[in-house]
């Protein structure tokens, strides 16, 4: 992504005056899309154990371009980010340097790693789908199912340029190629109730409202939504679906992840690797598990009882990184067939 140079000054300007003053020994800073409410319980428990003192900074969006733009004056030690497309970008952007400590090797399967050790995944999600528990009496779909007949006008989902999406597009070409998964794309398009729009979470309310009767959602939204005590309406949309894993019985389904880098610059670089390890440790995975619903990917690690309770992840074999280099092409998929615009035939 290019940036301007009034965009890259207005980044420095942002970073100086919005930033605390880092010391450079007992401190670790984070630069997090992560939520504060899914990882304030890890920063807690890592200052707990360790004594380092940890500055985060939540941002949406643009994180990896802020790093970009402060270039060696970034405060940055540790980006936590998801998707993997972003844990790539960040690596051939030259964003990242080797995390070091061994817990990388022997904590966390060579598929959910970088091979130099620029990135590591921390946590895995699925996309799954969510069915109703009324109208859909399947209890074994692939992801080619769902551009059958028998599923015209009975599917939603979240806008196809979401990454979530462009993540299983990605999963379809690297499996498929791109003749097919256009192909398939077209029947999915043309079986959706509606223009894709809204978030996951709208998703599961059109089941709910007899919208669809198929959505295609993250696997963690069932546990945040269950256990939704702010807005306890989310436990109604929830109770009306059940999970269904795709391709369990073929090659798999398809998943993504949340992870982290270490900057190239960060000036605490023994400490960034302090968290890392800290992350990939049995209590930070569990955590994990725990409060986001989301599958350890260290894997002596049990997800959480309620993750477990809607069935076993059968995750699919593609590399994560032969799925990054297909994002850009399932982008253009995604634009060449109006996906957004919703059924066309």
């Amino acid at each position: 992504m290019k940036m301007t140079l009034a965009r890259l000054t207005s980044a420095l300007v942002l970073t100086c005056a919005t930033l605390p003053a880092f010391a450079q020994s007992g401190e670790v800073n984070i630069y997090s899309y992560r939520e504060q409410s899914l990882l304030q319980p890890l920063i807690d428990r890592f200052a707990e154990e360790t004594g380092i003192k940890a500055n985060v900074l939540y941002a949406g969006d643009g994180l990896l371009e802020r790093v970009a733009a402060e270039g060696e004056l970034s405060p940055a030690d540790v980006v936590l980010t998801v998707d993997i497309g972003n844990l790539v970008a960040a690596e051939e952007q030259g964003q990242t340097q080797p995390i070091t400590t061994p817990a990388l090797a022997e904590r966390v399967p060579e598929a959910f790693r970088d091979d130099d050790g620029n990135w590591t995944a921390l946590s895995l999600r699925a996309r799954v789908f969510y069915v109703s528990k009324d109208r859909v009496d399947a209890t074994a779909l692939s992801y080619d199912d769902i551009a059958e007949p028998e599923w015209k006008g009975r599917l939603c989902t979240r806008p196809g340029d979401h990454a979530y999406n462009i993540g299983l597009i990605a999963q379809r070409i690297a499996l498929n190629g791109l003749d097919h998964t256009r192909e398939w794309l077209t029947k999915v398009r043309d079986n959706l109730a509606m223009a894709p729009t809204g978030s996951d979470r709208a998703q599961v309310k059109n089941i709910l409202e007899s919208t669809c009767d198929l959505a295609i959602v993250n696997t963690y939204y069932m546990g945040a939504m269950l256990t939704n005590e702010a807005e306890p309406e989310q436990k109604d949309w929830a109770n009306a679906a059940r999970i269904v894993y795709p391709d369990f019985e073929g090659e798999g389904t398809q998943v993504n992840v949340a992870g982290g880098f270490i900057a190239k610059h960060a000036p605490n670089a023994a400490n960034a690797n302090t968290l890392i390890e800290f992350l990939l440790s049995d209590e930070a995975q569990q955590i994990y598990a725990d409060t986001n619903f989301e599958f350890p990917v260290v894997p002596e690690v049990e997800p959480a009882e309620l993750t477990q309770s809607w069935g076993e992840l059968k995750a699919s074999s593609v590399p994560l990184t032969q799925v990054a280099s297909y994002r850009d092409e399932a982008a253009a998929l995604v634009d060449e067939l109006r996906f957004n615009e919703g059924p066309q035939d």
